[in-house]
């Protein structure tokens, strides 16, 4: 690409070489600066320079800039979250060469470039308090998906007919219930074995999922994996609850019908705000703690260590499960990092809030 980028160069435009990491571009910077600049080219490498710098900015003013991908990315982050031009650091774009292509375009074109900040100190932190609730429901899932999955195997080795139905029954309560069970995962391999569960699956999503009921009620939370939720069922529901007080710790009010209700109390208008910015309260107190368990079973049942993510001195830490590279300083967003490091007895971080977000396809 060593031409290109000359020839490009020499409009006195710009030329950026997007590189995947930064001991590539600051190496590729210094192998190659001494050729341009023989020929009376400026050269730079923004991953040399603190963001937001007047250096990084020099950078981008070099007829020809070196950079990673994340950094470019970020830059143009910063940039349109300037509030006057001088703040700006990159120039106009012109030209850009990309090394290793299929990585950039491709590995991790989807991978979102997050700008966050923290929340500003609002309620008390739940992820420690809940932790353990959350664990104990994690381990009777665990458990019952285990027996599950036990009966399931001798009831689908039936000659039986209708044995074997109710087997692929409990086959798909399993799924439903700890889809990353490696058990589960092993016996699905066997031959038949899935397509006999897919089976089960589509005649229970008929008409409209009316019958998934069936399916889900026994067990103490669903997963979806596929949209990567999860929801609290009945039973978990009072699990969870536990010895509380309040039979209605967890669940969210139809603040809607409160603040209509408010209308036919007779309230003047002083008491009427006063019950209104009551309601708006509670209601906030349980959508955090709701929020929180939520994000506390995903951090149980979706997220296994070492897979998806790893500790290292204490820290949490996303690995990339297109390369299964470190993601230094990614964290994941809406609480989830917190639910994670609260699973993993590590300190729990503050909470962040994304101030902007892109992906390198966008």
């Amino acid at each position: 690409a060593t031409l290109p980028v000359f020839l490009n160069a020499l409009t006195g435009n710009g030329v950026h070489v997007v590189t995947v990491n930064d001991y590539l571009a600051k190496r590729d910077s210094e192998w190659m600066g001494p050729l341009y600049m023989f020929h009376g080219l400026s050269v730079d490498c923004i991953d040399k320079h603190q963001p937001n710098s007047e250096d990084r900015r020099r950078a981008y003013n070099a007829d020809i800039t070196f950079g990673t991908n994340n950094e470019f990315g970020f830059d143009y982050l910063r940039d349109n979250m300037s509030v006057t031009p001088q703040d700006l650091v990159q120039r106009m774009h012109n030209y850009a060469i990309v090394d290793e292509v299929d990585s950039v375009l491709i590995d991790d074109a989807r991978t979102p470039l997050i700008i966050s900040g923290p929340v500003p100190k609002g309620e008390v932190q739940l992820f420690e308090e809940l932790q353990p609730k959350v664990e104990s429901l994690y381990k009777a899932q665990k458990a019952l998906a285990t027996k599950l999955l036990a009966d399931a195997k001798i009831k689908i080795a039936s000659d039986d007919k209708e044995v074997r139905k109710e087997g692929a029954l409990l086959l798909f309560r399993t799924f439903k219930g700890l889809p990353k069970n490696s058990a589960l995962i092993k016996y699905l391999s066997e031959p038949g074995i899935k397509s006999l569960m897919l089976e089960t699956e589509e005649y229970y999503m008929q008409e409209n999922n009316r019958n998934m009921p069936i399916v889900t009620d026994p067990l103490y939370f669903v997963i979806d994996e596929k949209n990567n939720g999860v929801d609290l069922t009945d039973k978990g529901l009072d699990m969870i609850t536990g010895d509380s007080d309040d039979p209605q710790f967890f669940v969210l009010p139809d603040i809607g019908a409160q603040l209509a209700e408010l209308d036919n109390m007779g309230l003047s208008d002083v008491e009427k705000q006063e019950r209104k910015d009551q309601i708006t309260q509670e209601y906030a107190i349980k959508a955090e703690r709701v929020h929180t368990i939520h994000q506390l079973l995903k951090a149980y049942a979706l997220f296994e260590k070492d897979d998806e993510y790893v500790v290292i001195d204490n820290k949490v830490k996303i690995v990339d499960e297109q390369t299964g590279r470190i993601m230094e300083g990614r964290r994941y967003s809406d609480g989830l990092h917190q639910a994670i490091e609260a699973k993993e007895h590590v300190k729990v971080e503050a909470a962040t809030q994304t101030f902007a977000t892109i992906t390198l396809q966008n």
